[in-house]
């Protein structure tokens, strides 16, 4: 057996969690009919719209990437754009998903501090221009939380909200993180999403516990004609859904879904008070979920690398990403401080 990866790299990285894997194992305790039409899936899109408070559509779909890509296409029209954050993941770390599942909507990227899209500057790309020259301002795109680990507050929901309405545009939430938001913001799952305005959530099983699987939630129900058809045609109707549907079931019915988070964030609340501690290390934005950013001298990067630590150094030179699971210990947290202690001297 291989030595386990000392890592802060990414909540990808993680196992399955107990209540996914067990709840796995009773879906695969005899047969079921396929394609969704068993009673896992439909047993876990029902809690959904308890967690949620309403009504909504539910889909099921293998990744993240999936996710948005089919939901943002679902809103547009090839000649629509989409306005996100500079940062967010549709942009930075889909392959052009959203632009190939939508036949062409372009993205069109907005500024804000700390990964958070700032109004005025989305509305200066809505109203830009007008012409049939320019690809038309559809949706807007959020990130909860955002690729830089901070949270959107419910107030800035419904200001996003607000100006969306004004110009008629749809609002998207990219929530492969939701449940670690949730936790920061302490709000039920409906006063952070559909009340706030959003249309459709793409949440996040995958870095929250499961071994693979995020759900679609579609508030305006009206947005979601015909998405089952999209689903199959891009290969992400499973035929044996009630592996994707039974973990989803598993976190939500036991409560896991917000205990993971929470052990994740709180293992992340951990780190930042140790990194504040010492002389050296600068924090580079406030820790508001499952995250830590940092900046490190090179030398102790590769010297930390060496020890066999992984984490993602993407956001410029020395700037570093610390990512807490929902299986992080806290052990992991003090060994890293001390290597990382060695390694500055």
């Amino acid at each position: 057996m291989s030595e386990p990866i000392r890592q802060f790299a990414s909540d990808n990285y993680s196992g399955v969690c107990p209540e996914a894997l067990e709840y796995l194992l009773a879906a695969n305790r005899g047969d079921a009919p396929a394609y969704g039409n068993d009673s896992w899936t439909q047993r876990a899109a029902d809690r959904f719209r308890e967690l949620f408070e309403t009504d909504c559509e539910v889909f099921f779909v293998f990744n993240g990437t999936a996710a948005n890509s089919l939901s943002l296409a679902a809103l547009c029209q090839s000649y629509h754009s989409v306005i996100c954050h500079e940062t967010a993941h549709i942009e930075t770390d889909e392959c052009g998903g959203p632009e190939f599942a939508s036949n062409g909507s372009k993205l069109l990227l907005a500024k804000g501090e700390r990964g958070k899209l700032d109004p005025e500057d989305v509305e200066r790309l809505i109203v830009r221009r007008s012409d049939i020259h320019y690809p038309k301002p559809k949706v807007v795109s959020v990130t909860q939380a955002t690729e830089l680990g901070t949270v959107y507050g419910v107030e800035e929901l419904h200001a996003l909200r607000e100006l969306a309405d004004r110009h008629r545009l749809k609002m998207h939430m990219d929530g492969a993180r939701f449940a670690n938001a949730l936790v920061t913001l302490e709000r039920t799952p409906a006063q952070a999403t559909w009340q706030a305005g959003i249309d459709v959530l793409c949440l996040g099983g995958t870095k929250n516990g499961m071994a693979v699987g995020e759900a679609i939630l579609f508030f305006d129900r009206e947005l979601a004609a015909d998405f089952a058809y999209r689903c199959k045609q891009a290969g992400q109707l499973a035929s044996k859904m009630r592996f994707i549907a039974a973990p989803w079931l598993g976190l939500l019915e036991t409560g896991a879904w917000l205990r993971n988070a929470r052990q994740a964030n709180e293992m992340a609340a951990y780190l930042e008070r140790r990194l504040s501690a010492m002389v050296g290390p600068r924090l580079m934005f406030p820790r508001q979920a499952n995250s830590v950013f940092l900046e490190l001298p090179p030398p102790a990067i590769e010297a930390l690398r060496a020890k066999g630590w992984q984490f993602y150094t993407f956001i410029g030179v020395g700037g570093a990403r610390l990512m807490c699971s929902w299986n992080t210990p806290r052990e992991a947290v003090d060994q890293f401080i001390d290597d990382l202690e060695h390694s500055l001297n």
